[in-house]
């Protein structure tokens, strides 16, 4: 089980900017709380969409691809940080493997 998700406000105050991605986020958050990830491959077997980048980055499609969560995730402690979040145009602005 993922131990800790840090910076949870964040989701919180990106889905106050965007009202619509609310419940995606809510069950992106709760799905990712109770996942026993151990190597990127788990993620992948879970979410069909996910892409894997380097410096254990993984980046997820919410709501159809609208909106694009980075999380740098430690598998041994089974911590996700989450280091992005924002619409698909905003995340083509960023280097998503050193944010």
């Amino acid at each position: 089980m993922v131990r800790r998700i840090i910076a949870k406000r964040r989701i919180r105050e990106f889905w106050e900017r965007h009202p619509e991605s609310k419940v995606y986020l809510q069950t992106w958050y709760e799905t990712v709380r109770h996942a026993k990830w151990k190597q990127p491959k788990d993620i992948q077997s879970f979410y069909a969409t996910v892409s894997i980048l380097k410096n254990s980055r993984v980046v997820f499609n919410i709501k159809g691809n609208k909106y694009r969560l980075v999380a740098k995730i430690q598998y041994e402690k089974q911590w996700l940080f989450i280091r992005f979040i924002g619409t698909h145009e905003e995340y083509d602005k960023i280097d998503a493997n050193n944010i």
